[in-house]
């Protein structure tokens, strides 16, 4: 708890998240207390109990509709358009339409003309939801560095799901208490009016906290990257994307397949209630313990599974979703199933927060609100579906099939389990970041801290940088330049290469690249050679380095042995990438620059009319397919990468990278609108690195 109370006291630093954490906490208080009050106020216009079900359900049915129509043309309103514009603007229209409603009531006294409003406002109102959602999910990102989104996540969902339902119910439960303390407010002091009114004003003060006091929330410079194309573009442009990138594909499919089982659950929950021998209340019970499970997985998740990679973890939460189900399918005992609902929660809770995180860490900003916009309205029509075909089944079937102790409820819980745990494993085997360590071995050595088995993705209070691509791209004038940029920001740099970033690397570079040596290694050889000079590295300087709160600017990394060795001497990808993540322990840069140029053109600079050194005597297709891997690997993980195409000067290409550098870590707005935003690395700017910061030698091919 302390590590989380540390992490959180952090990101409240950060004054543009602290502020936006605040619209975000009232906006959810508000739509909470919206969503119950406009039912009680729909209900409170009729007498008949039957008028007032369907009423409070007409509500609800109102409120996720839109979401089949508009909802997949939300997110390119995000991506398009200012996202603090569209924030600020989709709260004003909250609350012009909340106000509207009881106004309309009070106005005109007619019962059926404010029905037909109130329909009409819900309407409105869930469209305008649908708009804001993905440019609120996709601007967090441009206000922290990605070692924070985490524990930001952490906060927002727990103040959404934990902190704003109960005071929605508390407010609603005092208005109505103290209703005779208002009433000399005639119509306005009603209890749903006033509470209406109260959520109106919730989304004003939201809506000029956004506009005036986050700027931060605009992001990119939409006039000069906007494309001459129209929004059905747009929306195309983000299917193509989804279909490009197996890790969004991984996470979206996973994340699908646990609304589908919530679905599932919630619509077989009153007759599973009635087969664990309880009623109303035993169903009421299952709800609650399920949703304090969604709470914990998200407070307690992270520090439970420590180190554990978070693709691993998002993958291995929906399979103990999917446990969950299967112990409530057996469940002969209302206990029983009392702790198979906690199970699910939970573990629905870590492969919500796991999954946002990753997504917002790995999706570009350009399409980011498209990527949340699709996740969070294909869940809604997966979560609807399911429970609008489960719950008449369950009933149905219950009518007419008597097994005993194999109810229809069970074996629909079972039917789910088996449905969430498929698209659980088809989500590893699309996302696993660590091929050949079992996953089961891998978990139980991050819970039980025997073997630490780090994430990979959180370098704090470092930041990692590397530099990868072909011969003669320019790596080294490039990580001169870089290095040289964040010297004059104040920051302490750890300039390195691999290999030669050690005496010992030196001593194997030469060993490898020597055109001479007539006693070259073979490609396994070689392939080791590259290994054990990375694990040397890593743990002699990169990882102190990191420690310190330095930046770390690497020319070259795993990706070099990955596209020289894994493709270029076919001994494989994977094979290579799990050696050294091994020998580095799975040590991942915070970004990677890869350097683009066709390879004819490479060669011909590196080798500046001489021969060159060993590597760069191979064939053409041999760079070639060294060229594919680099940019395959960029596609597949395209948050963490940056491709920079060699087609201009170096300055300009310096300056393409800077830019691009500060907008993906975030530095310009942290560090020119609040200092205390990455404090590791302002507090350690001025600290003596033992001379790692001299420059590098030059490389044998030139760079």
């Amino acid at each position: 708890m302390a590590n989380l109370a540390a992490d959180l006291s952090t990101v409240l630093r950060i004054g543009p998240f602290r502020r936006l954490w605040a619209v975000l906490g009232l906006a959810s208080f508000g739509d909470w207390l919206g969503l119950f009050a406009t039912a009680g106020f729909a209900q409170s216009l009729f007498d008949d109990p039957a008028a007032k079900g369907l009423a409070f359900a007409g509500v609800i049915v109102l409120r996720l509709a839109p979401s089949m129509v508009f909802g997949f043309l939300a997110g390119v309103l995000a991506d398009r358009f200012d996202r603090r514009i569209t924030m600020s603007t989709c709260d004003l229209l909250r609350f012009l339409l909340i106000a509207s409603t009881p106004t309309v009531y009070v106005i005109t006294h007619n019962v059926a003309f404010t029905v037909i409003w109130l329909a009409v406002a819900q309407v409105l109102i869930e469209m305008v939801v649908l708009a804001w959602m993905p440019a609120k999910e996709a601007s967090i990102p441009n206000l922290l560095p990605h070692s924070k989104l985490e524990a930001a996540n952490q906060l927002t969902l727990a103040t959404t799901y934990g902190i704003a339902p109960p005071l929605a119910f508390g407010m609603l439960a005092v208005l109505e208490r103290g209703e005779h303390l208002w009433s000399g407010l005639g119509i306005y002091g009603e209890p749903m009016v006033l509470a209406l009114y109260i959520d109106a004003l919730m989304f004003l003060i939201a809506a000029v906290t956004v506009y005036f006091f986050i700027p931060e929330i605009s992001g990119r410079d939409l006039k000069h990257e906007r494309k001459q194309q129209n929004m059905w573009q747009d929306f195309t442009d983000g299917i193509r994307y989804l279909r490009g990138h197996e890790l969004v594909r991984g996470l979206i499919i996973g994340i699908l397949g646990a609304f589908s089982g919530a679905g599932i659950l919630v619509g077989v929950g009153q007759t599973f209630a009635i087969d664990l021998g309880g009623a109303r209340a035993a169903f009421n019970t299952l709800a609650a313990i399920l949703f304090i499970g969604l709470g914990c997985g998200i407070v307690f998740g992270p520090k439970l599974i420590g180190s554990l990679s978070r693709p691993r973890w998002f993958a291995a939460s929906i399979m103990l979703a999917s446990a969950g189900l299967v112990i409530d399918a057996v469940a002969p005992l209302l206990f029983v199933g009392l702790a198979g609902s906690f199970v699910i929660g939970a573990g629905a809770g870590m492969a919500f927060l796991a999954g946002i995180t990753l997504l917002q860490r790995e999706v570009d900003d350009d399409v980011r609100g498209r990527m949340f916009s699709f996740i969070a309205i294909s869940a809604r029509v997966v979560l609807m579906g399911a429970m609008v075909v489960a719950a008449p089944l369950a009933g149905w079937a219950t009518t007419w099939i008597s097994y005993g102790y194999l109810t229809p409820s069970r074996v629909l819980l079972f039917v789910a389990a088996l449905l969430v745990g498929g698209l659980g494993l088809f989500a590893f085997r699309r996302m696993d970041d660590k091929p050949g360590i079992g996953l089961v071995r891998d978990i139980w050595r991050s819970v039980t801290r025997k073997e630490e088995a780090p994430t990979g993705t959180v370098n704090a209070p470092g930041m990692f940088i590397a530099f990868e691509g072909g011969e003669g791209t320019g790596k080294t004038t490039q990580v001169l330049k870089l290095t040289a940029w964040f010297k004059a920001r104040g920051h302490t740099v750890v300039q390195t290469r691999e290999p030669g970033g050690t005496q010992l690397g030196s001593r194997i570079r030469a060993l490898i690249l020597d055109a001479k040596n007539s006693d070259a290694p073979s490609p396994r050889a070689e392939a080791l050679l590259y290994a054990a000079d990375r694990a040397h590295h890593a743990a002699s300087v990169v990882r102190p380095a990191l420690a310190d709160g330095n930046v770390v600017i690497s020319d070259r990394y795993i990706d070099s042995s990955i596209a020289y060795q894994g493709a270029g001497r076919g001994l494989g990808g994977e094979e290579i990438a799990h050696l050294s993540q091994w020998g580095t322990e799975n040590l991942v840069p915070d970004l990677t620059i890869v350097l683009d140029l066709d390879p004819a053109v490479g060669l011909a600079r590196a080798k500046g009319g001489g021969e060159g050194d060993r590597i760069e005597q191979e064939t053409l297709d041999f760079h070639r397919k060294v060229r594919e891997t680099f940019l395959s690997l960029a596609k597949k993980r395209p948050g963490r990468y940056l491709v920079v195409p060699v087609n201009a000067d170096p300055d300009t290409v310096g300056d393409h990278i800077r830019d691009e550098v500060a907008k993906r870590l975030n530095l310009e707005q942290l560090n020119k609108r609040d200092q205390t935003a990455w404090p590791d690395l302002d507090e350690t700017a001025s600290r003596p690195r033992d001379g790692r910061t001299e420059a590098m030698p030059a490389s044998p091919s030139g760079e």
